[in-house]
């Protein structure tokens, strides 16, 4: 051991710039500390290590002054303090913190640089609140909009999650806390989460839905990784030999530690030899009552233990999950070097709203309703339950305890003082409730009748309507059951709209909607959850103090059945119970719809401004690439309007008679470009040549097919000003 090390060594000298030198060195010394205190460990003591020792930490061993490992629910926010043994909240009075935008919002800036910002803010309130892993972020692909979980994910396409959870990840762990990227993998629904058997091609699993972990591990270089509920091919993903020892720690040579979901282990042989480092919650309550020591009787507890005396699994297997554990810890609790972080402060309130502001959606601009003058004495009618109700609490386990949360009624009366703002519920719902689904204690027809009295008296109508974080809403534990919003918001919006024609909506939620009412309301922007900043972000957009520059993660489609999940039936989403077949394979969200000519109600990359872009002189370095060349795609972009404003400049490439199936084209590079008022730039988007290859399933590899590509220049998937040809040669 001694001679490899010396080895290493002296092939870090000859190759390495003196930084990326001293940290391989600090890792060796590392590694060399975790061989000793492994030496040192009792068999026992390593057992315990692998498993939880209550709700939210697994622990140390005291002897060696080897600390516990704290971890935290994410990903926007730090969660509250959970009692040891229980689901209930600890009360403490100084757990408070900003809650930031949710995921979807993230995605929807298309902003790398402000997800660092996100990821080291949020990392910094981890560490001051003593966590060792933040369980997050969540990038499973948004493939129905119906998963009651899609607000916490970056959307539909792995390209553009890729590229957002990297600089996150990284943020994150600039704290000394691991960001622990969930849900690995193909949890994409939350119904039957718990079993559901997921039945993927191997292109979908490697083109669709592992690119975003594979940059995590590989460019973002996370330090822990959550398996998920669901089965795939005949595994739980948690323990699953493919998943977690062939493609994670083999192919992509992941040296961090695997969690379990919580309560996601079903098997002691299973969970020791196929990939699991770190089990979590499991049994019912995470702690059965009728057994003392009950953390003992985990899947890698005892039982492991047993099998590990009688011979049956190798102490070798045990040896490198307390490695993997050891490392984490020389990472996080255990560095010399690690920051103390900061508790929630204006620094990062400020990064919530302009996450906030970059992220809200401009879906429709008739006649400019928006932006509305806030120095005009106007009377406006704020209509809607989501004007006022809390969304940091509620919506499963990434609920938060946040120290403001300024609503948006009243982020709109603090920023329009001129104007009478009266509000009028319309419509209600129960009370944020986790797992099953609470009666409005209010009378429906009751607060229609208000709002259309509110509306008369108005000179604009402001609806803020959409979704909530409750059961069957954007909450985990379940799924939604319709595309179309909830609690009579659809009739009371057409009703609304007949009494007063000057109606703009404002739409909170982490899914797509449908839109019967839409040719009836002059404005319409997706505001996502926003967190502590909810309300001065909206005020911010809503007003012109910000020009929006959000596009859409995903597609809206018009109805459920033009999403591809849902156009092959109940065995594709949600399956029958047992299995789940996903039959729409690599054509996911604007690849559905581009390739089947299906126009949705909103396109993935949408989004409007309060000025306008021009996207002109498209063109590549040259016309013909090798598999190593890098393919430089330039263009000038405008702002030929009477403001400064952000675009996206997206770039999308497909390769017209394939070999295979695929789809008319995909996402490869995107820019996002300030520009003031008729300024233009020349930007570059550079794409490596090998990034257009197919997952090939009779080689299991990838293949670069020769021949002619097409590449597509706009901004949006659906919006495409210019294309070029290329040849790969």
């Amino acid at each position: 051991m001694k001679t490899f090390y010396k080895i290493v060594a002296l092939f870090l000298i000859l190759n390495m710039s003196h930084a990326t030198y001293s940290q391989e060195i600090n890792f060796l010394n590392s590694e060399k500390k975790i061989d000793s205190i492994i030496s040192l460990l009792t068999l026992k003591e390593k057992v315990d290590m692998v498993h939880a020792q209550s709700k939210f930490s697994s622990p140390g061993v005291d002897r060696l002054g080897i600390p516990e490992l704290w971890m935290s629910d994410g990903p926007h926010g730090v969660r509250a303090e959970i009692n040891w043994d229980s689901w209930s909240y600890s009360k403490w009075t100084n757990d408070s913190i900003t809650a930031f935008p949710a995921l979807t919002c993230l995605a929807a800036t298309f902003n790398p640089d402000l997800s660092a910002d996100y990821g080291f803010s949020i990392g910094e309130e981890a560490r001051y609140r003593k966590k060792d892993v933040l369980l997050g972020p969540g990038i499973n692909i948004y493939r129905t909009p119906l998963n009651g979980r899609n607000f916490e994910y970056m959307g539909e396409d792995p390209y553009l999650a890729s590229k957002m959870v990297v600089p996150y990840i990284q943020g994150v762990q600039k704290n000394g806390v691991a960001a622990c990227v969930k849900h690995y993998i193909l949890n994409n629904q939350e119904l039957w989460r718990d079993k559901i058997n997921v039945e993927v091609s191997d292109r979908a699993l490697y083109e669709i839905y592992l690119p975003a972990f594979k940059a995590a591990v590989k460019e973002g270089k996370a330090w822990s990784i959550m398996g998920a509920y669901n089965q795939f091919r005949g595994q739980y993903c948690s323990h699953n030999e493919l998943l977690l020892n062939k493609i994670l720690k083999e192919d992509w040579q992941f040296d961090g530690v695997v969690i379990t979901d919580w309560g996601a282990t079903h098997n002691t042989k299973q969970a020791a030899l196929y990939g699991l480092d770190i089990e979590m919650g499991t049994g019912t309550n995470g702690l059965t009552t009728s057994k003392e020591n009950a953390y003992d009787y985990y899947y890698l507890a005892n039982p492991f233990l047993k099998l590990l005396k009688n011979g049956e699994i190798e102490e070798s297997v045990l040896n490198d999950k307390v490695r993997r554990i050891l490392r984490l810890m020389f990472r996080t609790t255990m560095s010399s070097n690690r920051p103390l972080g900061r508790m929630n402060n204006q620094e990062h309130l400020d990064v919530a709203r302009k996450v906030g502001t970059e992220g809200i959606v401009l879906l429709k601009n008739k006649d400019s309703f928006f932006p509305v003058n806030p120095n005009k004495k106007i009377t406006i009618a704020v209509i809607g339950e989501n004007a006022t109700r809390p969304m940091t609490v509620g919506g499963g386990s990434s609920e938060l305890k946040a120290k403001q949360e300024i609503s948006p009624l009243q982020g709109i009366k603090e920023r329009y003082k001129n104007a009478n703002i009266i509000h009028a519920m319309g419509y209600a719902s129960g009370p944020s409730a986790y797992g099953r689904v609470l009666p409005s204690k209010f009378d429906a027809n009751t607060l229609k009748q208000e709002a259309l009295e509110a509306a008369k008296k108005a000179d604009i109508v402001l609806f803020v309507g959409g979704l909530n974080k409750s059961h069957h809403q954007d909450c985990e534990g379940g799924d939604r059951q319709s595309l179309e919003l909830p609690f009579g918001q659809n009739e009371l919006l057409e009703q609304l709209a007949k009494v007063n024609p000057n109606i703009g909506v404002v739409l909170v939620s982490g899914n797509a909607v449908a839109m019967p009412w839409l040719d009836h309301v002059k404005g319409v922007m997706q505001a996502w959850y926003l967190g502590s900043e909810t309300g001065h972000a909206i005020a911010d957009i809503l007003s012109g103090d910000e020009n929006p520059s959000g596009k859409l993660p995903f597609t809206f489609p018009k109805k459920l059945n033009d999403n591809a999940a849902h156009y092959f039936g109940e065995i594709s989403y949600p399956g029958n119970g047992i299995n789940q077949v996903y039959k729409d394979d690599i054509l996911v969200g604007y690849r559905w719809h581009d390739t089947k000519h299906i126009k949705p109600l909103f396109a993935f990359g949408y989004g409007l401004s309060y000025t306008t872009f021009k996207i002109s002189e498209v063109k590549t370095d040259k016309k013909k690439y090798s598999k190593t060349d890098k393919i430089s795609v330039s263009c000038n972009i405008e702002n030929t309007g009477d403001i400064s404003g952000a675009e996206v400049v997206q770039v999308y490439i497909g390769k017209p008679k394939s070999e295979v199936k695929r789809a008319l084209k995909e996402l490869k590079g995107f820019y996002k470009v300030e520009l003031s008022k008729n300024e233009i730039k020349n930007i570059t988007i550079t794409i490596d040549a090998s990034k257009l290859a197919y997952y090939n399933e009779a080689i299991s590899d990838w293949t670069l097919e020769k021949g002619d590509y097409i590449v597509y220049v706009g901004n949006a998937s659906d919006h495409i000003v210019e294309k070029v040809k290329i040849e790969i040669e």
